[in-house]
């Protein structure tokens, strides 16, 4: 389990990293929404790790942040997931304060996946949107990541 945990976040970081260097590309041309979806994505991350490491989180999950400081965000967000993975137990129950202030109870294992899996459902929100503008969408499907790093 850990191996494969540690292969989907290396796939997220990894077209995070594209994505983020795409939308610099585009510099003046970025959707508004893209913007507030990365953004939310990253910060998601960041606070994910938060709750599983129980260490206090200032960065609220719809800040936006400039677009340059997302890369190097997601880099240590990635470091942070590999981290955990490597020393916590998976099967873990822990318990968690969501934005909202209310109390949850989940097991560790499963608020990684859900990550990597709220990543994936965002980009795919940001290639619709870059279609919407004229702009074309990155293709960040996982099959894809597995065909180029075999």
């Amino acid at each position: 389990m850990k191996t494969f945990l540690k292969e989907i976040f290396e796939y997220t970081y990894t077209f995070n990293s594209k994505l983020i260097d795409s939308l610099l590309q585009s510099k003046d041309a970025i959707p508004e929404k893209s913007l507030v979806l990365i953004n939310h994505t990253i910060n998601a991350h960041e606070i994910w790790n938060s709750r599983i490491e129980k260490k206090d989180c200032k960065t609220q999950v719809w800040e936006m942040r400039p677009v340059i400081n997302l890369k190097k965000i997601n880099e240590v967000n990635f470091q942070n997931s590999i981290r955990i993975i490597d020393s916590f137990n998976l099967e873990e129950r822990i318990s968690y304060f969501n934005s909202k202030g209310e109390e949850f109870i989940n097991i560790i294992r499963d608020m990684l996946f859900h990550v990597v899996n709220h990543s994936t459902y965002h980009r795919g929100q940001i290639a619709t949107d870059s279609k919407l503008h004229g702009l074309a969408p990155l293709v960040t499907d996982y099959i894809f990541y597995k065909r180029d790093n075999l």
